[in-house]
């Protein structure tokens, strides 16, 4: 699996380690910020399909 390196202010580090950990939602930070990905890109892709974006896309790939 790739790694990658981000950036982000501390404020949002100390929320998500409020869902990480025993405690929390998550094992680990890594699959906190795989799960918000999956569902932030979840969430585009119904927008997308709302306005008619996502039919055009799979059209062009083809």
């Amino acid at each position: 699996m790739p790694k990658i390196s981000v950036e982000m202010p501390q404020e949002l580090l100390d929320d998500l380690d409020e869902h990480v950990g025993d405690d929390g939602k998550f094992v680990n930070r890594s699959d906190a910020i795989r799960a918000s990905v999956r569902k932030t890109l979840d969430v585009l892709d119904e927008i997308d399909a709302r306005h008619g974006r996502l039919e055009a896309d799979e059209e062009e790939e083809a």
